[in-house]
């Protein structure tokens, strides 16, 4: 018990340091990975343990340089680590997608960054803040994540395109729609034909994930002089 207390306080970077850091990093990441995997994100189990392990690596080299070098002992150790932090923005943009009007990875990429943070306090030697760090990335992900769905359910960008036999009409009964489905309604823009009198509302709003269409669809085809209508991302 008295040698692994050594070896978790131990500062100078030996073989054994080494490797107990590399497991550590492995098996933060891991469990922060395997939340992500689970969520099928782009980065998941394999990206989050090397992103940790290889933060990890940085860190150990950054310190065993000034060590083992005399020549560089007054090198500043958090350099090699500031690069990172920098560094891995790249790759967390990577993660980021578009899909129409809507942002998907936002979160895997701020993942990713942390994940690297916590990679660099375990090459560090801090252990009890990676491990704390760890935790409450956990917490963020997985209990905060059921209380956002609880309070604030899940909103999609969508385009809704109203289609009208007629020059006249009223985009507040579509409104009026809109607002007893709950839907949320952001702007709209309006176009009209003018050798076939037709017109067109494109109406920009956010729908709950769980919106039932059959209904919301019968509301508005239900509307005068409608004659056609699309939800979906806009073209």
């Amino acid at each position: 018990m008295d040698l692994i207390t050594d070896l978790f306080a131990q500062r100078e970077i030996t073989p054994a340091s080494v490797a107990l850091r590399l497991l550590v990093s492995l098996a933060l990441g891991g469990l922060i990975g395997l939340e992500r995997e689970s969520r099928h994100q782009p980065a998941g189990l394999r990206t989050h343990i090397l992103i940790t392990l290889g933060s990890t690596l940085v860190m150990l080299v950054s310190i065993y340089i000034p060590q083992t070098y005399l020549d560089f002992r007054n090198g500043d150790p958090g350099r090699m680590a500031a690069q990172v932090v920098s560094g891995i923005g790249f790759l967390g943009a990577g993660a980021i997608f578009r899909l129409g009007a809507n942002v998907r990875g936002l979160t895997t990429a701020a993942t990713i960054w942390v994940s690297a943070a916590v990679g660099l306090a375990v090459g560090a030697g801090l252990y009890w803040g990676a491990a704390m760090a760890a935790a409450a990335i956990l917490f963020v992900l997985i209990v905060l994540s059921r209380v956002e769905k609880r309070f604030f359910p899940d909103l999609t960008n969508k385009v809704l395109r109203v289609h009208f036999n007629t020059a006249e009409f009223d985009p507040d009964q579509v409104l009026a729609i809109l607002r007893r489905h709950k839907v949320r309604y952001l702007s709209l823009s309006a176009k009209q034909t003018l050798d076939t009198g037709r017109s067109q509302v494109k109406f920009y709003i956010k729908i709950p994930n769980k919106l039932p269409l059959k209904p919301f669809f019968h509301d508005i085809s239900r509307l005068q002089n409608v004659s056609e209508v699309y939800l979906g991302q806009d073209a």
